[in-house]
C-alpha cells in the first residue's frame, strides 16, 4: 500500500505553504475580442471598453469524446474526437450602447436581419479572442504600492476562428432597481490554445498587454 506521509506532512501549515500566490482568483481576469473588418466602432473606444465591461467569462473546457467498443460482455472505452463548447461572456451595458452595437453589427454581418444575406467566407467574420487569468501582484513576494508594475498574467487562453452565435436579450422592467443592464454573447470558435501557467509565474503574454495597476 502506498505511503501518503505523516499527519505533520499534511498539516494546515504545509497546506498554506503550498498555496502559491494565495490561489488564483476568479474575479481577476480580462477579455479581449477582436472585431472583423466591416464592423464599425464609431466611438473609437471598443478596444478599451471590451476589457473593462466584460464582467464574466470562462476558462474553456477541454473535451475528448468517447467511443464505446463492446467486447464479450464488457465495453472498451476508446478516445474519440475533440469537441469545443461554446464560449459565453457577460457584458455590462453603458449608456453609449457601444459594445451592444458592435455585437449586433457582427451578428448582422453574418446573417442580415432583413434579407438573410451575409458574409459567406468564414475568414471574413471569424476573428480571435483572448482571456487572461490575472494575478494579484507582480512580485512572488512582498507587494508593490506604486501601481506602475505590469499586471501579472498567470495564464492566457487564445481562441481562434471566433464569432458570435447568440447575442442575448436585455430585460426591461419597471420594478428593476439598483441594477445596471448587462447581456450575454455566446461565441463559437474553431479551437483554443493556452500559454503560461506551468511552473513560472508570471509569464509575458504574446498578445496585447493588460496594462499596469496604476
Amino acid at each position: 500500500m502506498a505511503n501518503v506521509g505523516s499527519f505533520s506532512d499534511k498539516s494546515i501549515i504545509a497546506f498554506r505553504d503550498r498555496m502559491v500566490g494565495g490561489g488564483a482568483r476568479s474575479n481577476l481576469f480580462e477579455v479581449n475580442i477582436s472585431l472583423p473588418a466591416g464592423v464599425e466602432d464609431p466611438s473609437g473606444q471598443y478596444d478599451r471598453d471590451i476589457r473593462f465591461f466584460t464582467k464574466a467569462a470562462e476558462i474553456p473546457a477541454a473535451n475528448v469524446g468517447n467511443i464505446p467498443v463492446p467486447f464479450r460482455g464488457r465495453v472498451l472505452p476508446i478516445a474519440g474526437d475533440r469537441t469545443f463548447d461554446p464560449w459565453t461572456v457577460t457584458i455590462i451595458n453603458d449608456q453609449t450602447f457601444n459594445l451592444r452595437d458592435v455585437m449586433e453589427q457582427w451578428s448582422n454581418k453574418i446573417n442580415d436581419l432583413q434579407f438573410a444575406g451575409g458574409d459567406i467566407n468564414p475568414a471574413d467574420y471569424q476573428t480571435k479572442a483572448e482571456v487572461f487569468q490575472l494575478g494579484r501582484n507582480a512580485k512572488n513576494t512582498g507587494k508593490d504600492m506604486s501601481g506602475g508594475e505590469p499586471i501579472p498574467v498567470l495564464r492566457q487562453y487564445n481562441f481562434e476562428g471566433i464569432y458570435p452565435n447568440a447575442v442575448s436579450s436585455i430585460p426591461l422592467d419597471y420594478g428593476a432597481t439598483d441594477q445596471i443592464e448587462e447581456f450575454q454573447v455566446t461565441f463559437n470558435y474553431i479551437f483554443w490554445t493556452v500559454e503560461g501557467g506551468v511552473g513560472s509565474l508570471p509569464f509575458t503574454p504574446t498578445a496585447a498587454s493588460t496594462g499596469t495597476f496604476g
